[in-house]
């Protein structure tokens, strides 16, 4: 029995526009696919906000932070990117990394954006090995929670 072909609509990952046989105006799908590759192929964000900046400018990428307002209700934890004066969301896959511009750190996608936290430097004290411990503990998680390490065993 034959089973009818489903084309999907947009790309695995990024959910890019797809084109289809006689499609009109196909340049418009393409600039789209352009333009969202431009802004997310740095791996930079602008900054993590909840609210759209008055001053964004043309292929600012931001990440939409929880308390979101305005266009960006609904989108929280997507990437929110200005393409032809107007908003435009990406749902980051597991695993992506952006670095953001504004904070000076990346940020990971894994169920959630996660960031290796400022850890406290070691100082003072009379047992300098209980410390050393310490650090090492502290800095071995936030290298894992950003994805740089594997995480601990199960």
């Amino acid at each position: 029995m034959n089973e009818p072909i489903a084309f999907p609509t947009g790309t695995p990952n990024l959910n890019l526009p797809l084109l289809f046989a006689g499609q009109s105006q196909k340049e418009f799908f393409v600039n789209q696919s352009l333009t969202i590759l431009d802004a997310i192929a740095p791996k930079t964000i602008t900054a993590s906000l909840q609210h759209p900046p008055e001053n964004a400018e043309e292929g600012d990428c931001y990440r939409v932070m929880a308390g979101a307002s305005g266009p960006w209700t609904d989108h929280i934890d997507q990437m929110a990117m200005r393409l032809g004066g107007s908003w435009h969301f990406v749902a980051p896959n597991e695993g992506l990394c952006v670095f953001d511009a504004t904070e000076g750190h990346w940020l990971c996608f894994r169920s959630g954006w996660q960031s290796a936290s400022v850890q406290p430097m070691p100082g003072g004290g009379s047992n300098v090995d209980a410390e050393a411990r310490g650090m090492l503990i502290q800095l071995v998680d936030a290298l894992r929670r950003i994805g740089i390490l594997a995480p601990e065993a199960v």
